[in-house]
């Protein structure tokens, strides 16, 4: 196992042509992995528009089973060609479930198992509840040649108590794939420095880098409109920002990351050591009594 590893971020505007995204996203791990990346992000629902703009019963033909998923083959071939580990996010079915989930695939192409999104988000633009059931698999983190990953879905990123559970669970790296953007009805409303801010916190709170990649463009679907504000970024294990794309435009980010040193630092700095797990009793509930 690599005492080092360099994560990739990657960002675009997609299309509803799965083929075209596909032939983007792999252009730009590609890309990343040219430049060193051993980890590459690639966005949320990244195979077509966010349909989750709108409730229509059309949309849930786009799911698939992850066994047999086209888009995890064609990922799974990629990354045991570069040598790399890919987050691949796809809108999953399983019998009569639908889920919003992550297969994580590791540098020799195997796929080292599913994380389904716990926290499903529902409102003007971003009705997810209407599509997916709330996951069942809990937060999970997987052991790869360049280190230990946890994996949360956009709306997962806000949570603090997630972040916490895959640090504690032994993760090394954050990562989130994201679709965020406009809200509707709210035009003069930017929530891209507060979705930034929120996760940088959980790298400096778990002394761990975390990585996020979000779409970009203007997409229509059913007639609503949205614009997603790209932003993706790399922070560092004190919350600092070590990579940024902008708003609009492909970007490719990596950054480097010392494991050895991290490791040496989260033991030091007593962040887990002095954890009091007995007081926290009120996070296990909804109301806090």
């Amino acid at each position: 196992m690599s005492n080092t590893v360099t994560l990739g971020v990657v960002q675009f505007a997609c299309t509803d042509d799965v083929a075209q995204n596909l032939a983007t996203a792999s252009r730009l791990v590609r890309d990343a992995a040219g430049r060193g990346a051993n980890v590459v992000l690639v966005q949320e629902l990244f195979e077509g528009l966010y349909f989750c703009q709108e409730e229509d019963p059309s949309h849930f033909a786009r799911a698939r089973p992850s066994e047999g998923h086209a888009t995890i083959a064609a990922f799974s071939a990629l990354a045991r060609e570069l040598g790399i580990v890919i987050p691949v996010s796809f809108f999953e079915r399983r019998n009569q479930a639908y889920f919003n989930a992550v297969a994580m695939v590791d540098d020799t192409g195997s796929v080292l198992g599913v994380y389904r999104k716990s926290h499903i988000p529902d409102g003007p633009g971003y009705e997810e509840k209407y599509y997916f059931t709330p996951g069942d698999t809990g937060f999970r983190v997987w052991q790869t040649r360049f280190g230990a990953i946890g994996v949360g879905i956009c709306w997962d990123q806000w949570f603090p108590e997630a972040a916490r559970a895959m640090a504690l669970m032994g993760a090394e790296m954050l990562l989130y794939p994201t679709a965020i953007g406009s809200e509707p009805g709210r035009p003069d409303f930017d929530s891209m420095e507060h979705w930034r801010i929120t996760m940088r916190g959980h790298a400096g709170a778990n002394l761990m880098p975390v990585a996020a990649a979000n779409r970009i463009g203007v997409e229509i679907v059913g007639g609503r409109v949205q614009t997603y504000y790209g932003s993706s970024f790399i922070a560092g294990a004190s919350g600092e920002l070590v990579a940024e794309a902008g708003r609009d435009g492909e970007a490719v980010l990596t950054a480097r990351f010392d494991r050895a040193a991290l490791a040496r630092q989260r033991a030091a700095w007593g962040l887990f050591r002095d954890r009091r797990p007995e007081l926290y009793s009120a996070l296990a509930t909804t109301d806090g009594g």
